[in-house]
């Protein structure tokens, strides 16, 4: 318990520490806002006058709101696995403590790299609707093989299924925020990213709570096909979606009226 207690106190002063300097960074370098607009469609960009009429006209558009679920069922199916990975690692490998410690890493750091792959993709080919779609759909095979892959009894398969997972499911969070402000343009990108952080803190909760009792009561098969179902679930309503990209438009009609005032 002692060196638990030392272990954890290096840890948490080590967190503090890190999150103190980036405070402090915050307050005396960021600026409030850029000198100029960071595209030609902020400068159109309307800002609401009230955060809770802002709310009720992002409920009110189809398309965020299947993104909304969608969004918290994914990361929310994702929170579910990391808290429960150690629990699951050791029913199949006893002695895999620390295994289970370095896959969590591994799904981490796989997920920093799907984060900035998939948002890469997304900048080139502005294709929002079929590249959240596909990452979502990867999202759920690879959950699916994760499912399946600890009754083959190797280890290193479990490393490499869930450093794949994790890399869709993390590769999906800047993906889901691009399309979220493509669908909810003009409205302030931190009131629908915000919900969309919800959703998942949510969603979060419930499929933990869920997978919680279904492992203990009737195994990670279980648990793990229940994360599977809702993330089928999730692709059907993102392919749903209608791909409204109004931001685009407005990046499209603001170039097109510098370019008539250029010509004339």
């Amino acid at each position: 318990m002692d060196l638990v207690g030392h272990r954890l106190s290096i840890m948490f002063y080590g967190v503090a520490g890190l999150t103190t300097a980036l405070f402090i960074t915050i307050v005396l370098v960021f600026k409030e806002k850029p000198p100029t607009p960071p595209s030609t469609a902020a400068l159109t960009q309307e800002e609401t006058s009230s955060y809770v009429k802002g709310v009720v006209r992002l409920i009110r558009n189809p398309g965020y709101v299947l993104l909304l679920l969608s969004y918290g069922i994914n990361v929310g199916a994702f929170y579910a696995i990391s808290t429960l990975l150690n629990q699951v690692v050791l029913k199949h490998f006893p002695e895999a403590s620390e295994d289970a410690g370095r896959i969590g890493l591994l799904i981490v750091v796989s997920g920093m790299c799907g984060s900035v792959v998939c948002g890469l993709i997304l900048d080139k080919t502005a294709k929002f609707k079929l590249v959240t779609l596909v990452v979502y759909l990867l999202s759920t095979l690879f959950m699916l093989g994760y499912t399946f892959v600890f009754r083959l009894n190797q280890i290193w398969l479990v490393y490499i299924m869930a450093a794949i997972l994790g890399f869709f499911m993390t590769g999906y969070l800047p993906v889901g925020f691009e399309f979220a402000a493509e669908l909810t343009y003009p409205e302030p990108e931190g009131t629908s990213s915000g919900l969309l952080n919800a959703s998942a803190q949510f969603f979060g909760a419930l499929c933990t709570l869920a997978d919680g009792q279904l492992l203990a009561g009737f195994g990670d098969m279980a648990a793990n096909l229940l994360l599977v179902a809702v993330l089928v679930v999730g692709s059907i309503m993102t392919a749903s979606i209608q791909e409204d990209l109004r931001r685009q438009a407005a990046h499209g009609r603001t170039k097109g009226k510098d370019g008539a005032g250029t010509r004339m």
